[in-house]
This record gives C-alpha cells, structure tokens and sequence, in this order.
C-alpha cells in the first residue's frame, strides 16, 4: 500500500494511501503535555493506543454509533475513512478532576450529578479553548453540528461509561473529536485511549491514564499495559 505522509502530531502520524477516502493512522511512542511543554515517550504507548481505539470503534460500531474506523492494520496502526473534521472536541465528563475541578470547585474525584458535555475550540495555537455556542457560531459552526456533536457524545459516554466498568474501571471523563464524510455523514473520529480519557480503577482508585504522565506520578507504562490487557479481554476479579 502506497504511503504518503500526510499530518504529523503529536501523538500519531496519519498517511494517505492509494484510495483517497482512506488513511491510515500510525501512533507514535512519543507523548506530549500542556499543549507540548512537556514531553516524553515509552515503549508500547502506540500500541496500546492504536490497539484499544480499534477495539473500542469496533464496540461502538455494534452498537449504532458512526465512526472512521476501518480496520486495524498492524499494533501500531489503524486505518481510516477520511474525513472533513469539525473544529471542535466534544469533552464528556462523569466525575470531577482536572480543569474541572478547579474550575467550578470540586474536590477531585466527586461524582457530577450528571454527565456534562463541553466544546472546546480544537487549535493547538490558542490551548484548544473552552467556547459556548454563541462562539462557535461566530466562528461558522453550524448549531445542527454543535447539536450532534452533544448528543454523539452523551451516547458515547451511555455505551462506555458501563464498558469500562465491566472491566473494573470507572471512565473519569473523555475527549472525542468528529467528522463529515465524502456523503456528508458526521462520525466518530480520533482515539479512545489512556491520552484521551481518564480511567480510574474502580477499586482502589489508581489512575491508569495519561494523568501519570502529566503529574509525575511514575508508572505510566505499567498502567497503559493495564489498560490494555483490560481491554484485550483481561477484566478484574
């Protein structure tokens, strides 16, 4: 298959191949933080990566939800439909932490009375910012796409907030990000990972996400493996 380098990010290179409505996606080692002030890397990080979000596209393609997703094509990479993306990250939070926490007040790890949904503005340059709707209309955001970008994101969260807790995890929040196809159909794009949700072992509380990586807090590999021996079939006794 014929690659051409299309898009180098920080966590992923994506390549056009000989089909023009597909890419592939080949996740990197490498990781990043505070819009890439901190960075670092360890072995398997792509592999976990690329691993989980083809299992976990897989899952939600059983169950009605659109995504790129075609199939996985070795550990590291996935292939792609290719799509005209939004730019918008949908962020779908259950629990308390992070910016959230500190933003409305919350001691870290409080259970929100409902998911909440935000949209921030996806632009590295300005710190993918926090905007409400009236932004995102100034920006030519049409109401109807931030509309399905909300709900895509409360059904995502329906069908994994109890998939990970039949793997003893409990899925803290998450960041998901949204196409158009070459018919115009919008879809589930990007990753579902440890880089892109927060995932806390249900049991003793211990973070098996990228916040290890972001706080100093040591064994960010072992918890990504985690994830994905989770993932992979392992679930917790």
């Amino acid at each position: 298959m014929t690659e051409t380098l299309l898009y180098e990010g920080k966590a992923k290179k994506v390549f056009e191949t000989g089909d023009e409505g597909v890419l592939l996606h080949r996740y990197k080692d490498d990781a990043t933080a505070f819009d890439g002030k901190k960075r670092g890397s360890w072995v398997g990080k792509g592999k976990t990566n690329a691993t989980m979000s083809a299992a976990v596209f897989a899952y939600l393609e059983e169950r009605g939800v659109p995504t790129h997703f075609v199939e996985q094509v070795d550990e590291t990479t996935i292939k792609t439909k290719r799509l005209d993306m939004l730019p918008v990250e949908v962020i779908v939070r259950n629990v308390a932490a992070g910016s959230l926490a500190k933003r409305i007040g919350y001691e870290e790890g409080t259970p929100l009375k409902a998911p909440i949904v935000e949209l921030c503005l996806k632009d590295d340059a300005l710190g993918d910012p926090l905007l409400n709707w009236y932004h995102f209309r100034e920006l030519g955001v049409p109401d109807e796409d931030l509309k399905l970008c909300e709900e895509l994101g409360l059904k995502v969260n329906g069908i994994l907030a109890p998939y990970f807790d039949e793997m003893g995890v409990t899925l803290v929040d998450f960041k998901i990000e949204v196409g158009r196809d070459g018919s115009g159909n919008l879809m589930l794009a990007d990753e579902v990972s440890p880089d892109t949700c927060r995932f806390w072992d249900k049991e003793t509380g211990e973070k098996l996400d990228k916040d290890r990586f972001r706080r100093d807090m040591g064994g960010v590999e072992e918890a990504y493996e985690e994830m994905l021996r989770r993932v992979s079939g392992g679930r917790s006794e």
